[in-house]
């Protein structure tokens, strides 16, 4: 066992899944945190159909896919860091990535 217990941190530029409400099922990414319990998330649209909203972090499955950014990041630094770092395209490659898109 390594010396990390936990890898998932809530940060700004990790991937994440929303898993409930009218975007469940769709990627996005932490781009602020609010508090404890709340994140301001970004798709960007053009690419995964997310907008910018705030969500609750109960509502997220974080990924092991992160990108270096600041926090509140505009739209069209997310967008170039996302494609940068292939980052849509390493998730789709991935078992969970997969799995949802055979759905």
């Amino acid at each position: 066992m390594s010396g990390k217990m936990y890898t998932r941190f809530v940060q700004p530029g990790r991937l994440a899944l929303i898993t409930f409400g009218p975007c469940a099922g769709k990627m996005c990414t932490i781009v602020d945190i609010v508090d404890q319990k709340r994140v301001v998330v970004d798709g960007p649209e053009s690419v995964t159909g997310v907008r910018r909203h705030m969500m609750p972090i109960k509502r997220l499955s974080l990924t092991d896919f992160h990108m270096q950014m600041r926090r509140g990041a505009r739209e069209k630094t997310l967008k170039k860091a996302l494609e940068k770092a292939e980052t849509m395209k390493k998730w789709s490659e991935t078992a969970w990535g997969k799995k949802l898109a055979a759905r």
